[in-house]
């Protein structure tokens, strides 16, 4: 049976699912990254799966997210809100020192598994997926810097500036259309790896969620000043619930499983790095739920990943 991991974009709150596969690790003895043929994640998600490629575990990634969370999102209150009017809200610098210090000199040919991490192209508007060199069409992903490649699918429009890569192309975050990118890792399951429907499942970890709330707004709407502080959570909503019924309608629903808990409005912000100790306590209480429904993905390590660029080498 071969398995995937996906995981959500979210910013500090990717403390969650890494919180809750560092309590796995705990709980069963297991290093996570060893247990999955594929790992697809967007933004900060995508700084998690660069790492399991990279052979870290769960509980040293957690551990990222403590120290140096609050330097990512660093300033004061008022002069963020101010900045973000100008420029990005936040300095991109502590983001690239904090994950130099994390991934050193690594490539993405590096990684121990295969890894699809989104980006977009705002050159073209065409989505940039970075690949690892799991299909003959794949020949070139595999030289790119992990830093550059964690910088491009975090690069969230307003809150950091946008990633210019090695090549000159300008990219920013995966999450403008694949922030739960279940649908996505199933797809390149199917479509690019040819596994047949049946023989793989799917871990899906989102960084939390908030119901939905907006007002019709009766017979003529709402206006613009009413839709431009919640039309981003309808469509970020939106693309998750259509994510997930796209990887279960493709992979069948009892392949599926998807942990994202449901929080209050307003508990958690993206930037908000007061939250991690919270965000660290929800991850482990909700692993200690799930411990006994995630566990067949742990039952046998993955078969070892020989990336198609070690043959021209």
């Amino acid at each position: 049976m071969k398995q995937i991991l996906s995981i959500d974009g979210g910013g500090i709150k990717g403390v969650f699912p890494a919180a809750f596969l560092a309590s796995i690790e705990q709980s069963l003895q297991v290093n996570v990254g060893d247990y999955f043929d594929l790992i697809v994640g967007t933004s900060t998600g995508g700084v998690i799966a660069l790492g399991l490629g990279a052979g870290m575990s769960a509980g040293e990634l957690l551990a990222f997210y403590e120290e140096l969370g609050p330097k990512i999102f660093a300033g004061h209150r008022l002069t963020r809100w101010l900045r973000k009017f100008g420029v990005a809200k936040y300095d991109v610098e502590p983001l690239r020192g904090a994950l130099r210090e994390k991934f050193g000199e690594r490539r993405l040919g590096d990684s121990r598994t295969r890894l699809v991490i989104p980006s977009v192209n705002l050159l073209t508007g065409e989505v940039h997926l970075y690949k690892t060199a799991h299909h003959s069409r794949l020949a070139t992903d595999y030289k790119e810097a992990m830093v550059d490649v964690a910088m491009a699918t975090s690069a969230a429009p307003t809150f950091f500036p946008t990633h210019i890569s090695a090549a000159g192309i300008p990219l920013i975050d995966g999450g403008t259309y694949a922030n739960n990118p279940a649908g996505l890792a199933v797809v390149e399951a199917i479509s690019m790896l040819h596994w047949t429907v049946g023989d793989f499942r799917l871990l899906s970890l989102g960084c939390t969620e908030t119901p939905l709330s907006v007002e019709i707004g009766g017979p003529l709407g709402r206006g613009q000043l009413y839709w431009m502080t919640r039309i981003v959570n309808v469509m970020m909503t939106a693309q998750s619930s259509l994510s997930t019924g796209m990887a279960q309608h493709l992979a069948g629903h009892d392949k599926v499983s998807r942990i994202n808990p449901v929080t209050p409005k307003g508990r958690y912000a993206l930037d908000a790095a007061s939250h991690i100790d919270s965000l660290k306590g929800l991850g482990y209480a909700e692993a200690r739920k799930a411990l006994e429904r995630v566990q067949p993905f742990f039952s046998a390590e993955a078969e070892p990943f020989v990336p198609l660029h070690t043959f021209n080498q």
